[in-house]
């Protein structure tokens, strides 16, 4: 099993920047994708940004050249830099990893709790 901690959540004004952090923990396990995604109220859950083990990334259009993922695979951590904050990101985002367990070639998938960014105008 995986454990997802996520971090960094909170209110900031338009324009603003926040920081979202979040460290996978647990025994023997290797991590491929690592990823955010956001839900507002009333929508799906949407993917904002992903980055591979091996370091390429994407980004939904909507963030593009505003939020920066990256990763520390030595913590097994992800984070997500959001700068130029608009309203409409306001939304709980959530962390989301997948890894095998052991030997096995399955990639297990889980999910961090949630953390809510609020932005104010």
């Amino acid at each position: 099993q995986v454990q997802l901690v996520e971090s960094g959540g909170g209110l900031a004004q338009a324009g603003g920047s926040l920081r979202l952090s979040c460290a996978a923990s647990g025994s023997s396990f290797s991590i491929n994708t690592m990823a955010w995604y956001q839900q507002a109220p009333g929508k799906q859950r949407e993917l904002v940004a992903g980055v591979q083990n091996g370091g390429s990334t994407s980004y939904a259009d909507s963030v593009k050249g505003r939020f920066t993922i990256s990763r520390d695979n030595a913590k097994n951590t992800v984070y997500l830099q959001m700068n130029s904050l608009k309203p409409e990101d306001t939304a709980v985002y959530y962390c989301y990893v997948e890894a095998t367990l052991g030997g096995s070639h399955y990639q297990y998938r889980y999910w961090g709790q949630g953390t809510q960014v609020t932005v104010s105008s």
